[in-house]
């Protein structure tokens, strides 16, 4: 499927329905928790084109009104979560979508009131003074993205800078004490703070009798970690769904319980979840 098509009427494979079928038991007390980039939205050669596909804001807000806990948990800062997420249920409080950003360091309910995590206050200048270093230092087709609390290097238009890449990343961590974290032919540096997608996994889910998670990255391994550990203690049903195409690391399928093809796959799968679940009494 073409970046920008929408959700496909066809319901998902038997298998993977019945992989998902728990959470469908309890949808109230469920928690269906998704990354953004390659998953939500197709990976693109330039990371400020990426957009959700057609549709995915309508079903992540579809979701939000029959699922107890629903958040998208990304890399991305929330403030593009909130601009491309956002439909008129979830701006007004009447659907209850969280947005988890840089990994766990800020999150919002989409009412442009962000939360950051009070650890990495601090750290706006080492970054932006890493941010200085990078971009003056960047060979051509390498791109430098600010993320505020966080910068991303990426060498997608440019694969022959990943040297210098890794190498510039690695300075920087020498210098400045921000910890690297690789991605899609990308490494990103943030403060070197213990939270991450899989800490977020562990605090959201809390009580809940089933949880999901759907990524496509590296970045996405602790909460799918998460996920099992939680499960191995009892109590919680909980299915990891890995997003992949044909760069995909294989540690990513490896680690999960479903693998599906793409974002638009994702996308069908989330869907037909927020078809299937009851629509809460009141």
């Amino acid at each position: 499927m073409a970046p920008g098509r929408g959700v496909d009427s066809d319901d998902p494979a038997p298998d993977v329905r019945n992989a998902l079928a728990p959470l469908l038991i309890h949808p109230t007390s469920t928690a269906i928790l998704t990354d953004f980039d390659g998953t939500l939205s197709p990976i693109v050669s330039d990371p400020y084109e990426a957009r959700p596909l057609t549709g995915a804001a309508e079903v992540m807000a579809t979701l939000a009104a029959r699922f107890g806990d629903v958040a998208v948990i990304s890399g991305r800062p929330v403030s593009f979560l909130e601009e491309h997420l956002i439909t008129p249920e979830v701006a007004s409080g009447e659907h209850r979508l969280r947005l988890v950003g840089l990994y766990g360091l800020e999150q919002s309910w989409g009412d442009g009131r962000i939360e950051v995590e009070p650890e990495a206050l601090g750290w706006h200048q080492v970054v932006n003074s890493a941010v200085a270093r990078l971009e003056r230092d960047a060979p051509a087709g390498v791109l430098v993205e600010p993320k505020g609390l966080a910068v991303t290097v990426h060498w997608r238009r440019a694969p022959q800078a990943e040297v210098w890449a890794t190498t510039a990343v690695a300075a920087e961590v020498e210098r400045s004490g921000l910890r690297a974290h690789p991605g899609r032919m990308s490494v990103e540096l943030r403060p070197p703070i213990d939270v991450d997608k899989g800490t977020v996994v562990r605090r959201l889910v809390g009580s809940s009798s089933a949880a999901c998670y759907f990524g496509d990255d590296l970045g996405d391994l602790p909460a799918f970690d998460a996920l099992r550990s939680l499960a191995a203690r009892g109590g919680i049903d909980t299915v990891a769904v890995a997003v992949v195409d044909e760069e995909s690391e294989p540690r990513v399928a490896a680690a999960a319980d479903v693998v599906v093809s793409g974002p638009a796959a994702a996308l069908e799968v989330l869907a037909w979840l927020s078809r299937s679940a009851a629509v809460p009494d009141g």
